[in-house]
């Protein structure tokens, strides 16, 4: 399972951007997805979760501002963010739990995006 970030850009203190993470690949079934970022000298922090079940988690620092979202069609994951702040910046990297069943066995693991960079400018 491949995931692959994209979305992310240069903008100005109180705009928006729509980060999107699509999955491709074998995938028996793709549980929790999950945004995290890293900001330069920062160790990389859980911004958003979405489950199978459309259950949701925010950081305290982005609540009210970003909204996870996720088709199940698609494959696809997104991230609304809104009022972006200088604090926002970051390379943002899309994370999920991926099951892979086949007749000889059964494998979950963690798959990661390559990151897309989110620059917010004063």
């Amino acid at each position: 399972v491949q995931l692959q970030a994209s979305g992310g850009g240069l903008v100005q203190v109180g705009g928006s951007l729509t980060l999107s993470c699509a999955a491709s690949g074998r995938a028996s079934s793709i549980r929790a997805m999950n945004w995290y970022r890293e900001a330069p000298g920062k160790q990389r922090e859980l911004v958003a979760s979405i489950t199978s079940d459309r259950i949701t988690n925010y950081a305290d620092s982005v609540k009210g501002r970003f909204t996870i979202s996720r088709d199940s069609v698609k494959n696809t994951m997104y991230l609304q963010m809104t009022n972006l702040k200088p604090e926002d910046t970051a390379v943002y990297y899309c994370n999920a739990d991926v099951v892979v069943i086949t007749p000889e066995s059964t494998e979950a693991f963690y798959a990661w995006g390559q990151g897309t960079q989110v620059t917010v400018s004063s």
